[in-house]
Order: C-alpha cells, then structure tokens, then sequence
C-alpha cells in the first residue's frame, strides 16, 4: 500500500514538472515507488514462469518445465533483494575538529535553558501544545531572559540587551553603540505547517483548521522576546515586525501575540485582518552556484527585511528530508516565492536529501551571509519547547538525557549561526538518527564555517560585491552524547562553548542551586531597594518592579524548601 501511495504520489507531483524528481520529498518516494514497480513486475513474470513450467510438465517437457521453475525462483528473490535495500546514513561523525571562526562576544557561545516547568502538555488529546495552559509563559520568560543573560555574562536583562546592540555595531562598524530610538527590528519566526499551499489556515478568518498538533515557533517564545524588547531594551512596538514571509499569521497566534502587543507589525503571505503582507524590496540575493544565474528569475530580500536595522532569527528545533531544519534553513521562507517556484532557483537542489555528496554548494550559505538576512542577525534562537519530527513539526517526547522521555522544553540562543546549528544537529543526530542521518546533512556548517574558502570550491558572494564571504561561524561536534562538551568546555581557545542550564525549579531559588537558604538571601540583600522594570532582575520575584519586603516575604515563605 505504501508502495502504491508512493507511486501515485511521484507520478502526480513529477510528470507535470520533472525538475520536483530531485525534491527531497520525492527522493524519499521514488526507491518506494520503484520497489512497488518491481515487485509488481516480479509478481506477473513469476506468474507467467509457473505457467510455463506447469505447460511444460503436463508435456513431459521436464527440463523446460525444471528451467522455468528456476526462472520462477530467480525472478522472485530479485525482486525481494532489490526491494529490500537498507537507507543509507551518513559517515559516523567526528568528535571535536572545530573549524571555521567563532562569532559573538564570546566567540562561539550557545547557551541552552531547559526548563521542564515550561511544558505541561500531555499530548494528544489534551488540546494543543500551543494553547496557554499548556505552554508556561512565566517560565518562558524567565527562560529567555536566563538565556540573554548567560549568553552576554549582563546582570541584569537591559545590561544585555545593550551588550547584544553594542556588539553587533562594533562589529558592523558602527562604532561601540547601543540601540538608537527608531531603529528597526525584524523576528523571522517559523509557521511553516501556516505555509500558504498547505491549506492549514482559513483564508478569510486567519483560523488555523489543520495541523493543529504540530510545532511552529510558539507564541509563548514570541510574546516573551517582544516583553524583553519593548519592556526592557524600550523599543517603540511600531519598529518591530514579526512573522513568516510565506504563511499565515494565524488567528490562534495572532489573539495571543496582538492582545499584548497591538502595534507590532505582523507580516504574512497575505497581509489581511490586520497583517501586513510581505513584499519583495530592491536588494538583490545571489546565488553563487556553478552554471548561469541569467536564466533563473532575480530573488529579492522582502522589503521587511530591507527596511530592518536588526533580525531575530527565531527557528524550531526540527528534523526535515533535508535531515535538519534549523536557523539557517529558517530563511528559506524568507523570500516572496516558495523554494521550489517556477523559473526560479530551485532551492531544494543544494540540500543535502537532494544533494548528499560533502563538499557541494550549498545556498543556506548564501543566505547566512547576505548582508541584509544574516548579516543583520542580531540574534539566533532556536525553540526547542516540543521540537518537530519531521518539517511538519510533529512532537515526540525526547528519549535521550537530559530529557529522559519527556518533552525538549529547551531553549538556545547564541550570536554564532554556525555553532547554534551544529548543537541543534547533535541532539537531532542523537534522537532521531533515522530521519537526521543523512548523507551531506552538515555539509552546509562546513561550507559556512569555511566561507572563504569552502570544500566546494565555491566563490560566495551573495550580493555580487565582488567580495566572497568571510567565515560565517564555527562547527564541530560534541565529544559525546553523554557530557555533550565541545572544544572550548574542554579548556580550548577555539570551537563552540555551550553552556547548558537547567532552569529554577522555584522562583525563590535565586542562586539556583536546588535550595533556599542563606545564600539566596545574600543575592536578595544585595538588590535590596532595586527599581526597575517588572521581573527584569529575578530578585523581582513577585515582578512589581521593586526588590523590598514583598519578595523577602516570598523567599521566607519556601525557606530551605
């Protein structure tokens, strides 16, 4: 039956367009459909021997007979070895070669919160993972704001923020500056199971009717990065835009999102009720593949993008066919077309499900380096609350430790797109081998990290400056899926650090080290009379905006819990 629907599948989607036989999806359903072929051959020609040989015993024609019976065998156990091969998997991989240049103010940092507290959903049958009372939003926040913090080595959220801006411009040559009132920023967020052709999303009411189950950048996430930009780093919510260039903003997100934020810009495929609809600017995007660019149709950044001052790449924890979908290939929804559109170039053709030889041209490089996408990409995040299966987003429980059958309830930032993408791959690699561990499924971190002068062989220039790429970041792997530590934990100067942090289990445990005693008592005392904004210091613990004897009494109430 498989067999069959793959057949049908691949006969639907290819004849009319031959180019989709190289899709990743297609690539998984052809071997199934030429299995269901053969074996239909086998079958009918095996039929055809019995026949025969049955025609020529009733003759006494018993070598004719004989000969056709071993045809018959022959017949089906080609049919059966041919049917039956083993997926192949990618090269085991090596432990702790990092390459490339490590980015971010500390170079190579990947910071990881998991927080268990944040995921409280049972699973199928218990509404949505996405719906309030599932999904914490306090200890989302409390997760972001921990990760921002970590990430920067700010005490305070604010203290980061302005370390994050300031850091991004030193190093765009803007000088040691931090954000300027009127500065734009722009969240790419991932709603692929929104995607226009899915037919997931009411056109007309923006309700999400389909997929319903699936993982999507969660509006918790969301919401908790626009509490820290505007709440903390003080932006005007008219200068942020948040959304997905090819699919709906969907009703269910959009009533959590815009009920706290009605002024954020909310762009879209369509732009209706209230979105914004995305629109191609001037500024062009390059692909520097082999071959001649004329007769593809020019991509263009949208205009969102063009217009921004930063980005927030804010992606999902998924597996794909193309083995991962994570920060990088968050962008492939970026342009006002889909990947694989008509006259365009295919990008579909530089994945590793559709090309998995090491060392190839790879476009998530191009986009990870154009000035206007990744070169404006403040900061990269992945959410890791549920994670996704496949491209649709289908949440498991995670087996592998920390998470222990339960749900990924993770969240990672860091400001090195390369290295945020190499931790996402070791824990995907590890959990989900047969869907990630494919051939060439981080070809792209090597021809990242390696930019300027890839394995490949390949002169990137995404904006046809006539400049090709620097390194856009550095990869390796972990030691192992045990420590989980990569070079700079093992006392480096170069490779990925990633620092991993398993949020409070009560609020009141303001050292976080599994108690409340006298040492989170120091920690209130010396922001004793703070003022600020609500919850931005996590001695705020009843987040009013002031440290005084309301929190004390809220760390004496759990005393040495």
């Amino acid at each position: 039956m498989i067999g069959f629907i793959a057949l049908t599948w691949f006969i639907i989607r290819v004849i009319p367009k031959p180019s989709r036989a190289m899709y990743p999806c297609q690539r998984i359903a052809f071997p199934l459909a030429t299995g269901f072929v053969i074996w239909i051959v086998g079958i009918v020609q095996s039929i055809f021997f019995v026949y025969k040989a049955q025609a020529g015993f009733k003759k006494s024609r018993y070598l004719v007979g004989t000969l056709f019976v071993v045809a018959c065998v022959c017949c089906l156990w080609i049919s059966v070895s041919i049917t039956s091969e083993k997926p192949v998997y990618a090269e085991e991989i090596i432990p702790n070669q990092p390459i490339g240049e490590g980015k971010g103010i500390f170079p190579g940092r990947v910071v990881w919160i998991h927080d268990p507290n944040s995921t409280a959903w049972n699973g199928t049958g218990d509404g949505y993972s996405w719906q309030p009372e599932n999904t914490s939003q306090l200890h989302v926040d409390l997760m972001v704001s921990e990760a921002i913090r970590r990430l920067t080595g700010g005490e305070t959220n604010r203290q980061s923020w302005d370390r994050l801006f300031r850091h991004f411009n030193s190093v765009h040559g803007k000088g040691d500056v931090g954000y300027s009132r009127g500065e734009k920023i722009a969240i790419k967020v991932n709603l692929t199971t929104c995607n226009h052709r899915l037919g997931s999303v009411d056109p007309t009411t923006y309700t999400k009717k389909s997929l319903l189950d699936k993982s999507d950048t969660s509006p918790q996430v969301i919401v908790a990065v626009l509490r820290q930009l505007v709440a903390t780093c003080g932006l005007d919510p008219k200068d942020i835009a948040v959304g997905d260039t090819l699919c709906y903003f969907p009703k269910q997100w959009w009533d959590i999102c815009h009920a706290e934020f009605p002024d954020v810009c909310y762009f879209d495929c369509q732009g209706g009720l209230g979105r914004t609809k995305t629109i191609s600017s001037d500024v062009v995007q390059y692909w520097s593949h082999e071959g001649n660019p004329e007769k593809y149709e020019t991509d263009h950044v949208p205009v969102v993008y063009a217009d921004a001052d930063y980005l927030i790449n804010l992606a999902v924890l998924k597996g794909h066919g193309a083995g991962i979908t994570l920060c990088a290939k968050n962008h492939y929804g970026s342009y006002v077309r889909t990947p694989d559109a008509y006259g365009y170039y295919d990008l579909h053709d530089s994945l590793a499900g559709t090309e998995p030889q090491m060392g190839s041209y790879r476009a998530l490089v191009d986009i990870m380096g154009h000035p206007h996408v990744g070169g404006k990409t403040l900061l990269y995040m992945l959410d890791g609350l549920y994670g996704g299966y496949y491209w649709q987003g289908t949440p498991y429980r995670f087996q592998m430790a920390p998470f222990n059958n339960d749900w990924p309830s993770s969240i990672m930032v860091s400001q090195d797109p390369v290295a945020i993408d190499s931790v996402g791959l070791d824990l995907l690699w590890e959990e989900w081998p047969h869907v990630v561990r494919i051939g060439g499924v981080d070809d792209y971190l090597h021809e990242a990290a390696l930019a300027n002068n890839p394995p490949s062989g390949t002169y990137y220039d995404p904006d046809t400056d006539g400049v090709n790429l620097d390194s856009l970041g550095v990869h390796e792997h972990w030691n192992n899926p045990i420590d989980k530590r990569y070079s700079r934990n093992l006392g480096a100067e170069e490779g990925i650090e990633l620092l991993y942090y398993k949020s409070r289990r009560l609020l009141q445990d303001l050292n976080s080290d599994g108690s409340i005693d006298v040492k989170d008592l120091i920690e209130l005392a010396d922001r004793w009379l703070w003022v600020g904004v609500p919850g931005e210091i996590w001695e705020d613990m009843n987040r009013d905006g002031t440290v005084n004897f309301e929190d004390f009494a809220e760390l004496a109430g759990l005393w040495h819990r």
